[in-house]
């Protein structure tokens, strides 16, 4: 009986696995058979016809991608320059601030951690008219830094990182404290190397959301050289948009493979009481 417990949950993962496994055999299929199989649905004169396999698997539309098309290495680049500033961003900017909130005693502090927390539950269109207006006065719109300033100065990720800077014993702050260490020293000896799984944590979600990220590039990029996968797959041809959706999602995979347990870790942190 056990056993048929694991059928929905087998049917549930079915379920979340199929688009990758149709991005994987669409990325190896001709464009003669992804126009008839698909091709009507995207048109919007017929319905999809899904297949588990390729009748015809081929690698060609892959070389054709990788090898003859340098415009996707172009648009691929400038994806990985929007994506890893900002979190490096957020390791400069974001720990500093997370540790402050957490650790450190002074005025307004409850009010500053209560504005953080109110910029991470508002939506970007709430904040894309704000947003704009500050970059268009800073003459910043239609470059790479109008998408990377603000994903540095995110506040989910300091959400994240303060939560697991909360777990760490007060007592072990204070011992360092009676024994000269200053607030430099207890957060560079201390806070790092305890918070490091929250703050592995929160640079994967920084990765994975301005990789993916859609509504940024959109609003603040106009010139195209700029453009990241996110905005160009769309504009490709049907068997190069797979392949580069592929392409795409190995690194978001890569990097969540790498920091799946300390995401796990950060995420449940945030269940936990302030110390």
């Amino acid at each position: 009986m056990k056993r048929w417990r694991y059928v929905p949950l087998t049917l549930l993962a079915l379920l979340v696995w199929w688009p990758v496994w149709y991005l994987l055999m669409g990325a190896i299929q001709s464009p003669e058979e992804l126009a008839l199989t698909v091709g009507p649905a995207i048109s919007g004169k017929g319905e999809a016809i899904y297949t588990v396999l390729p009748v015809w698997p081929t690698l060609w539309p892959l070389v054709e991608l990788l090898v003859d098309t340098p415009e996707f290495w172009d648009t691929f680049w400038n994806t990985v320059l929007l994506s890893v500033p900002q979190v490096l961003g957020q390791l400069l900017t974001g720990v500093p601030a997370a540790w402050a909130l957490s650790r450190l005693r002074f005025r307004g502090r409850r009010v500053l951690t209560g504005v953080y927390i109110l910029l991470m539950l508002m939506p970007f269109q709430v904040t894309m008219t704000p947003n704009f207006l500050v970059l268009d006065a800073l003459e910043l719109m239609d470059t790479v830094w109008a998408v990377i300033l603000p994903g540095i100065f995110s506040a989910f990720p300091v959400f994240i990182m303060m939560r697991f800077f909360d777990g760490i014993p007060r007592e072990l702050l204070d011992s360092a404290n009676l024994d000269g260490a200053n607030h430099f020293r207890v957060f560079w000896h201390i806070g790092l190397p305890l918070g490091r799984p929250g703050i592995i944590a929160a640079m994967v979600l920084i990765f994975l959301e301005s990789w993916s990220a859609v509504e940024q590039p959109l609003t603040f990029l106009r010139d195209e050289k700029w453009q990241p996968l996110s905005l160009r797959i769309g504009q490709m041809e049907l068997s190069q948009a797979m392949g580069a959706g592929l392409v795409a999602l190995i690194p978001a995979v890569l990097v969540f493979r790498w920091g799946q347990k300390y995401l796990e870790l950060g995420i449940r942190s945030g269940t936990m009481e302030e110390v």
